[in-house]
């Protein structure tokens, strides 16, 4: 025991020593403009954004998700990217295609004793802008082609950038598209706007290993939408129509350039 203390006690002395001392991590500094412990009143449009929140709480909703796989959508977006389509058009598009076949989903409630078919397939589709959110609507989009509605989408990001919409551009969605996949977000549940149906979370694209008809093992690119919806208008059920012919559209998508 007596042969072990010159060991311990030079164990000790390099512990104690500057060398052996770790340093310590430098402070991590706030982004510019924030002052930490600061009050800061809501913008206009936080203040909007907080009340169609709070009202959101007062609609019953329940949520549905779906995997669909995204190679062959993948595919027709490399072969027409360069002719100026984006994925959110094009996701747009599917979207607008397959609520053609279920109104229901299309439908909203607004005074909670009756509900409307929409009479027009507008897709809203979240944008985050400096100080907040906005949902800038791609009108009639089961009716426009690929083309037009990307040239559209680009315009009213860039009115929406500039805080230029015009309310019309704004407020008259009839389903919502929230995209947090370019953030490599796999999946997330979105609050309902008030005064629809439905909005659609959609999360990234991804790799994955699954099992081939033949009980092969295969790699294929998928993503997970999730839904919520208004339960006083639409169910479950009508909930996943929807989201299987979406699938369906999406996994053979040729229907989506005519």
């Amino acid at each position: 025991m007596a042969e072990l203390w010159p060991k311990m006690l030079r164990l000790l002395a390099e512990l104690g020593s500057p060398a052996a001392k770790v340093s310590a991590a430098p402070a991590v500094q706030a982004p510019p403009g924030i002052e930490l412990g600061s009050v800061v009143p809501f913008t206009t449009m936080q203040g909007a954004v907080s009340r169609n929140m709070l009202e959101s709480l007062s609609v019953p909703t329940f949520r549905v998700g779906y995997t669909i796989t995204t190679d062959a959508l993948d595919a027709l977006y490399k072969k027409i990217k360069s002719k100026g389509v984006t994925m959110t058009a094009l996701l747009a598009k599917a979207t607008a295609l397959a609520l053609v076949k279920h109104p229901a989903i299309n439908s909203s409630c607004r005074d909670g004793n009756s509900f409307t078919y929409n009479s027009s397939i507008n897709i809203a589709v979240a944008v985050a802008i400096d100080g907040g959110l906005i949902t800038p609507v791609l009108q009639d989009a089961d009716k426009v082609d690929i083309y037009s509605l990307s040239r559209k989408w680009k315009e009213l990001v860039d009115k929406a950038r500039a805080k230029q919409l015009q309310p019309q551009e704004y407020n008259t969605g009839t389903f919502t598209l929230s995209n947090l996949g370019m953030f490599g977000v796999d999946r997330f549940d979105a609050i309902l706007p008030p005064g629809t149906g439905a909005i659609m979370a959609v999360g990234a694209s991804q790799p994955t290993v699954v099992a081939t008809k033949d009980g092969r093992i295969g790699m294929k690119s998928q993503m997970q939408v999730n839904v919520t919806a208004d339960h006083r208008v639409i169910y479950g059920a009508d909930l996943a129509a929807f989201l299987q012919t979406l699938a369906k559209i999406i996994e053979d998508p040729k229907d989506l350039t005519f």
